[in-house]
């Protein structure tokens, strides 16, 4: 009587019996899709024996999770979200880094002593005002989105302060900081990836954020696509002369390799995606080939958003040249 009930609720004529269902085996194009599914990369995480704090640092345990990226977790971990010839992307993420007071002070201090401007933004050679506000702490210059970012390296001491933690828990270390205050869920950031020249190869992140929670959305950058044209020169009269000096079988195969603009405007309906609700105080490092493989944004919110500041730690080299040997 179950089994009638369940077949009941299931539209389509594939609707069998449960057990039929469990025996069935896909045939042609569905074994493709079938196989093709079962290989969809799973999340490995590796979790950490407590929340990592200001000052105290944590050994890492590794062990098998079965996440999948389209149901990510906002639990504390080290997470690779995928592997490629370019190398593994990987998520750290540390929820409650900054105690629930001591953000709360963080984030009063910033929003008011820090020196917050709103830029203009340039796309396809249109000029924009970006949807939040910025502000650039760093010896180096720093030009993203063809928007350059002063030198500034007068620290406020709270940044500063929240740098050396960060340094001291992870391991890594940082020479420049960009800092984003989302003013209410019209603020936004679009879909990019931080992976300027200057920032060199495989950059790290730090990803530290203090007020209303917001949704970080990531997705996979497709395959590059390599357009491919072929000549067959014996149909081509004009090319009589070229003809003589190409063997045989007399076909030129030009490919031009993908650049910036054909992956932007890439299609990424079948990508994988990653969702992390950011909350107050908790940090998030990016790592590996996570620029280079992946794109990320903060969208707008359809719910009334309190502010939030998220301050985005990381390397600036003054040679792009050296950044990448």
């Amino acid at each position: 009587m179950e089994d009638k009930r369940r077949r009941a609720r299931v539209q389509g004529a594939w609707a069998g019996s449960a057990k039929s269902q469990a025996v069935a085996q896909p045939g042609g194009d569905e074994s493709r899709l079938f196989s093709l599914l079962l290989q969809l990369p799973l999340l490995r995480a590796i979790s950490a024996r407590a929340l990592v704090r200001p000052g105290r640092t944590r050994s890492i345990i590794c062990q098998t999770n079965n996440l999948y990226l389209k149901n990510p977790s906002s639990k504390e971990g080290v997470y690779e979200i995928s592997q490629s010839p370019t190398g593994i992307s990987r998520l750290c993420l540390y929820p409650g880094f900054v105690d629930l007071r001591e953000a709360d002070w963080v984030l009063e201090q910033l929003c008011r002593e820090v020196p917050w401007k709103q830029r203009t933004g340039i796309r396809e050679d249109v000029t924009y005002q970006q949807p939040r506000l910025t502000a650039w702490y760093g010896e180096l210059p720093y030009t993203y989105s063809r928007i350059t970012m002063e030198p500034n390296p007068h620290w406020h001491p709270v940044l500063r302060t929240l740098k050396n933690q960060i340094e001291e828990n992870t391991g890594h270390t940082f020479n420049s900081l960009l800092c984003n205050l989302y003013r209410n869920e019209k603020d936004s950031v679009d879909w990019h990836s931080d992976d300027e020249p200057s920032l060199g190869r495989c950059p790290v992140i730090a990803s530290l954020s203090f007020g209303a929670t917001r949704t970080f959305e990531m997705r996979k950058k497709p395959p590059p696509q390599l357009f491919v044209l072929v000549w067959h020169l014996k149909q081509i009269s004009v090319a009589a002369d070229l003809l003589k000096a190409v063997p045989v079988p007399h076909i030129v195969v030009l490919t031009i390799s993908p650049c910036a603009e054909m992956e932007e405007n890439g299609d990424y309906t079948y990508v994988e995606r990653v969702k992390i609700p950011l909350d107050h105080g908790t940090l998030l490092i990016m790592e590996g080939a996570t620029q280079a493989d992946w794109q990320h944004r903060v969208p707008k919110e359809y719910h009334s958003r309190a502010q939030r500041i998220n301050l985005t730690f990381r390397t600036v080299y003054p040679d792009t040249r050296g950044a990448h040997q």
